[in-house]
């Protein structure tokens, strides 16, 4: 079996904080655009009785348009590649905090048969199962936060790509500014 890898789509602000600071920030998950998918962690949450929930998300898909458009539609869109095996072993042992693959339900499942409140913060509904989505997720029971810094080892990335949207004339002022960061 070959390499296995996480992607992520974000934007340029993000990459730069993660290569400047060797960090992943894990958010609340309400600020998500999906309501369904930050539903189910709420309700993990409430179901816990947990302080914290934060998570950061990832994909295990091939790049697609649709990851481009979804979660990176702008000119300042990134896809960072990260070797999945290092990035795990770089978060190893931190207490609070899982990483998962997404589990994609059908809602007439969930509605028939009780569901292990541990799966909830990773079912999303079966529609979205072509996302591939690997969820990391860091959760409390004494503290509230709004956000979870995480370093890691920057060797886990891979492969950083540049938004299809980026105009060719800014390509390579932004690669020479992405390579100048220490890290």
């Amino acid at each position: 079996m070959g390499q296995i890898n996480f992607s992520r789509y974000t934007d340029l602000p993000s990459l730069i904080h993660i290569l400047k600071n060797q960090q992943l920030t894990l958010l609340n998950p309400m600020t998500w655009d999906d309501k369904n998918d930050s539903s189910f962690v709420t309700l993990y949450r409430e179901k816990c009785k947990l302080k914290s929930v934060l998570a950061l998300c990832f994909t295990r898909a091939s790049e697609t348009y649709h990851h481009w458009r979804i979660f990176a539609p702008t000119s300042s869109g990134v896809r960072i590649t990260f070797d999945a095996q290092l990035l795990q072993s770089s978060i190893s042992g931190v207490p609070g905090l899982q990483i998962k693959e997404v589990e994609y339900v059908k809602i007439d499942d969930i509605r028939s048969t009780p569901v292990d409140r541990h799966r909830l913060p990773f079912l999303k509904r079966y529609p979205y199962s072509q996302e591939s989505e690997v969820r990391l997720l860091w959760e409390s029971r004494e503290e509230e936060r709004a956000s979870f810094e995480l370093q890691i080892n920057l060797q886990a990335i891979k492969r950083i790509t540049l938004s299809p949207w980026l105009h060719p004339a800014l390509f390579k002022s932004v690669k020479a500014m992405l390579n100048s960061i220490d890290g």
